[in-house]
């Protein structure tokens, strides 16, 4: 601790970079100008560089204040959205899920909730990656896969894993369905991040003799290719029940595979004293169960 510069310094320092000027920083501190003006020359003695250059009607950075400024600017957001997460907001609902799961199941949905829960203010991490309960501070979690997932987690079943093989219409006009395994074999295929083909045409017992296929980061963008009729897209059915009710997808093949890697909705031991967390969790696993 004793390596850093005067903290009062790199307040005052990152006030008076943003606004150039003592004064303006002053009444932003809620302080006198001369202690502003004061906290950054000592911060400067620390450092031995000049950090601005001090003009008749205000400041000018250095090339080194301009250059640190950024960063010390930088370190304070860090602080203030740290502590943001730290403070609690009533009503104030944080969900991670995958972008998957977010574009055809969740944002769909969303209207349902929000006429039910107009006080509650929930907010969508739509991510691949894996969120921290404490490092994200998340509130609740949809993840695919095995219990357990932690001895401080509560863990909700929402769907069973059921993936399915789907295209548009148009796509099978000349065939009736379900296709037949070697019509499956030729058909143009859509590959995510899953890479699931591999066992679905094991299942089938069959080579495929497609092409290539188009390669996606994501299901969500494969669900999408599969509704210009680009190809065959393999997704869990309830991600795509209402594209299938709608009949703007079909499904080609009666096989499914079905696993370990149910989608579960995860939640802290401690979130059980927050109604709003409560709320939302009573709304999604009754909407799942529809």
């Amino acid at each position: 601790m004793s390596q850093l510069p005067p903290l009062n310094g790199l307040r005052a320092f990152e006030m008076a970079g943003r606004v150039l000027n003592f004064r303006a920083a002053a009444d932003e501190l809620g302080v006198t100008q001369g202690a502003v003006a004061q906290q950054v020359r000592q911060l400067e003695t620390h450092l031995g560089v000049p950090l601005f250059e001090r003009l008749s009607k205000g400041l000018a950075f250095t090339s080194a204040g301009r250059s640190y400024h950024v960063n010390v600017a930088a370190a304070f957001e860090a602080l203030r959205s740290a502590t943001d997460q730290l403070k609690p907001e009533p009503g104030k609902v944080l969900v991670s899920v995958t972008p998957t799961f977010a574009a055809k199941w969740l944002i769909p949905n969303l209207p349902d909730f929000s006429a039910k829960h107009p006080d509650i203010d929930l907010r969508i991490l739509a991510t691949e990656k894996v969120s921290s309960f404490h490092g994200d501070g998340i509130d609740l979690a949809v993840r695919q896969g095995k219990p357990p997932f932690g001895a401080s987690l509560d863990a909700h079943l929402l769907f069973r894993q059921e993936v399915i093989a789907v295209s548009a219409p148009s796509l099978v006009s000349e065939h009736t369905l379900p296709v037949s395994p070697q019509a499956m074999s030729s058909m143009p295929k859509l590959h995510d991040a899953h890479d699931l083909w591999p066992e679905f045409l094991g299942l089938l017992n069959i080579e495929d003799r497609g092409g290539r296929g188009l390669r996606l980061s994501q299901t969500s963008l494969a669900v999408d290719a599969a509704l210009f009729g680009q190809g065959v897209a393999l997704v869990s059915r309830f991600l795509v029940a209402a594209e299938l009710e709608a009949k703007r997808l079909v499904q080609i093949t009666p096989q499914n595979l079905t696993g370990e890697r149910d989608f579960y909705l995860l939640a802290t031991r401690k979130s059980k004293q927050n109604s709003a967390i409560d709320s939302v969790v009573a709304w999604l696993l009754e909407r799942a169960e529809r």
